[in-house]
């Protein structure tokens, strides 16, 4: 396709989104390869010039592992899910606020762009509390367990993020919540991405992840779904096609789309431009999950 053909293609695609709000959860590839985060950054700002506005949420989780590595503090589990203690959450902070955030912030701000980090911490942006988990134990029975500093969301005033948008700027966000005590909590990045879009009114959630989306064969990438309403998902999960830690982010996306956003993405964040390739051709690269 010409570069001719290519801008005439994005056109509608531009029009339709113009002036609107568009979630993107930065993750896998896009987080950890220098290369391919200065990349997703500036398609980020192209973003913002073409009229649209975009939102940011970032992960962390193998920086955070990394830094404890590092630091020589030895990560507690309990049946494989982490604990986070105050020490711990200290290096959440410093790892996702001090780090990850300033260095999506700078990059945006290379090309141009005017990034401005955040936490949930931040003007009341995520109300959090403790969250409750429940495992199986030896009986097979389900008892409570405490994580620790690792929370849910309870409520989310985006009033600083309409702020941002309105004034050009492109938020970047911490998944650090606050409980009313004023306490901070770790919270899961593709839940935080979910609800802020939701509370944002957002036209898209987008997650960038290290798989090309949802695949049939999880060996064969010609198997991608390009498409998959919200009612096919429970029959996906049953037999098997979205398990892992597919199901947990195509689950944010469905309640994302329940509370108004128009549809959810899921790409790989490997492949260059994937964020344009989606938004603004008829093809697409991911796998997007609608109701309507």
């Amino acid at each position: 396709m010409s570069s001719v053909n290519i801008l005439v293609e994005a056109l509608p695609y531009i029009k339709k989104f113009h002036n609107k709000k568009i979630m993107i959860k930065y993750g896998g590839h896009a987080m950890i390869n220098e290369d391919a985060m200065t990349s997703t950054a500036r398609d980020t700002v192209l973003l913002k010039y073409v009229g649209i506005n975009p939102v940011i949420v970032h992960g962390g989780g193998p920086e955070i592992s990394s830094a404890m590595d590092k630091m020589g503090k030895d990560s507690k589990f309990i049946k494989g899910l982490r604990v986070t203690d105050e020490e711990t959450m200290d290096i959440v902070k410093m790892v996702l606020v001090g780090k990850i955030n300033t260095n999506i912030v700078s990059n945006i701000y290379l090309h141009d762009g005017k990034g401005l980090g955040l936490s949930g911490s931040d003007s009341g942006l995520i109300q959090a509390c403790k969250k409750v988990h429940k495992i199986e134990n030896d009986e097979g029975k389900l008892e409570e367990v405490d994580l620790g500093l690792v929370g849910e969301i309870e409520s989310i005033n985006p009033e600083i993020i309409n702020i941002l948008t309105e004034n050009d700027y492109i938020p970047v966000i911490s998944p650090v919540g606050v409980t009313e005590q004023g306490d901070d909590l770790n919270l899961n990045a593709d839940t935080v991405a979910g609800g802020i879009a939701s509370a944002i009114d957002a036209e898209k959630l987008i997650i960038l992840t290290d798989v090309p989306g949802v695949l049939r064969d999880p060996k064969d990438p010609s198997t991608l779904i390009q498409r998959i309403h919200v009612d096919e998902i429970p029959a996906l999960i049953d037999t098997g096609v979205i398990t892992g830690g597919m199901i947990p982010k195509i689950e944010t996306c469905v309640e994302a789309i329940k509370n108004g956003v128009k549809s959810a993405h899921i790409l790989d964040g490997r492949v260059e431009h994937s964020l344009l390739l989606e938004i603004f051709t008829n093809e697409g690269v991911g796998t997007m999950i609608y109701k309507d």
